[in-house]
């Protein structure tokens, strides 16, 4: 049974820090690209930063600088760790495991709130 299970997400006042942990089992971790993605209300999700099978990350423009992701495959984890957070940080944040057969792999997402 394959399941990516999010957790971290809360309220932050702006400027703080917070970081998200995706748990992933029922799969081979090693071979899947992991990424987190963000979705708003009332907008189209969007993706907020990717780490390869090797490790090389990329990220969006909104948050270079910002955020950065990592993964510890020895404990089937990827991180996202979120500073000088936005209130346009706000979303629901969901991570996703991908192959190279394009098979696609989706937790049900952890909310994060930046509001003073």
């Amino acid at each position: 049974q394959v399941q990516l299970v999010e957790s971290g997400g809360g309220l932050v006042q702006p400027g703080g820090s917070l970081r998200l942990s995706c748990a992933a089992s029922g799969f081979t971790f090693t071979i899947y690209a992991m990424s987190w993605h963000r979705q708003a209300p009332g907008k189209e999700r969007e993706l907020v930063a990717t780490t390869s099978t090797t490790g090389n990350t990329n990220y969006a423009d909104s948050v270079k600088g910002r955020f950065t992701i990592s993964r510890d495959n020895a404990k089937n984890m990827v991180y996202l760790q979120m500073n000088s957070l936005k209130p346009e940080d706000t979303a629901v944040y969901y991570c996703k495991a991908r192959n190279y057969r394009d098979i696609n792999y989706w937790g049900k997402g952890t909310l994060v709130t930046v509001s003073s």
